[in-house]
């Protein structure tokens, strides 16, 4: 009998401590300062609460076993998210990247840890440690870094999950695009290295990628494709990934609306390892685009604004829709 797992993914926008928090850099604090004016802990507990609600509601009400997220500034204001959900039965941890992106905005993820462990190595002191890798982007300006993370399950079956927040389009889809190509070439580099260090492991890609399905970032640089068939019978040595969103690309949904108009600006992207592997695996069609009660008003995404903003919107919950992913294990 096969083991059911629920992977998801969701930019959460714009997760920040309250002002003036004391674990908020100097500099970072006088970047930000006019953005969180306002920005309390009973303006963060709302976010938060709102937050909770939809991650609840994911797994047919059982929460998500692996999340990964973007946009979050701190591992404790993700903690703080952890403590606001309603899961009795979960033993949620959270892995958190702290790079250093101009707005301090990182990736990161909640596991489940009675179903998942991080694998660990031992340095050269003989110290344990977690094998989580940050991928530095080479851009002139910082940026998120890939964030890798090597789990296992219960079972001891080997996977890894890569989370995203590739470069924004600010000054323009076009000027901008070069920045999103370093991201894809980089994350093409590294499932390179992964495939020859530890053969056909399932990889699962996840993240807002700041580009379509379609865009060479993703086509061109990261090599995914839509044709399922290449990536599984691929046998050489290109690190192809299967763009799972294709299939859900009809113009009528997507993850983020502007202008009223649909975006596939979130993915999920699988390695043949993730296809083919008979023990962990999943299938081609096993994504979704998750949606909550709320959350889409006449084809737009209603984001939680802060005191800042002239449109205070404490009942919004993020400009992203978040993605659920249906994994297996025999």
């Amino acid at each position: 009998m096969n083991t059911e797992y629920c992977f998801a993914w969701w930019n959460v926008e714009n997760l920040f401590e309250e002002n003036n928090s004391a674990n908020r850099p100097e500099w970072l604090q006088k970047k930000l300062n006019a953005e969180l004016n306002g920005w309390g802990k009973a303006e963060l507990q709302i976010k938060l609460q709102q937050l909770a609600t939809v991650i609840d509601a994911m797994n047919d009400g059982k929460g998500p076993d692996i999340l990964g997220v973007c946009e979050v500034e701190s591992s404790k204001v993700l903690l703080d998210l952890v403590r606001t959900l309603n899961q009795p039965k979960r033993n949620y941890a959270v892995v958190h990247a702290d790079n250093s992106d101009m707005r301090g905005i990182d990736v990161a993820f909640i596991y489940d840890r009675d179903l998942f462990e991080i694998e660990t190595t031992l340095d050269d002191a003989g110290i344990v440690k977690n094998r989580i890798f940050h991928h530095v982007i080479q851009k002139r300006n910082a940026t998120r870094d890939l964030v890798q993370v090597n789990f296992k399950t219960k079972q001891g079956n080997a996977f890894i999950v890569i989370g995203n927040h590739w470069p924004s389009r600010l000054g323009g889809e076009i000027d901008s695009e070069p920045y999103r190509m370093m991201a894809g070439e980089t994350l093409s580099y590294f499932l390179d290295r992964i495939k020859a260090i530890r053969g056909e492991i399932p990889v699962l890609v996840m993240g807002d990628f700041n580009d379509q399905p379609f865009n060479r970032s993703l086509t061109g640089y990261a090599l995914s494709s839509n044709q399922i068939n290449k990536v599984r019978s691929n046998r050489n040595q290109n690190p192809y990934l299967y763009n799972m969103m294709w299939s859900l690309m009809d113009g009528t949904q997507g993850t983020h609306s502007y202008g009223g108009e649909w975006g596939m600006l979130d993915q999920i992207l699988v390695n043949r390892g993730a296809l083919k592997n008979k023990k962990f695996y999943t299938s081609a069609d096993k994504v979704e685009i998750f949606s909550f009660e709320g959350m889409v008003i006449r084809n737009k995404v209603i984001r939680h604004s802060r005191p800042s903003s002239k449109k205070y919107n404490k009942k919004g919950f993020s400009d992203h829709l978040p993605l659920t992913l249906r994994v297996y294990e025999r």
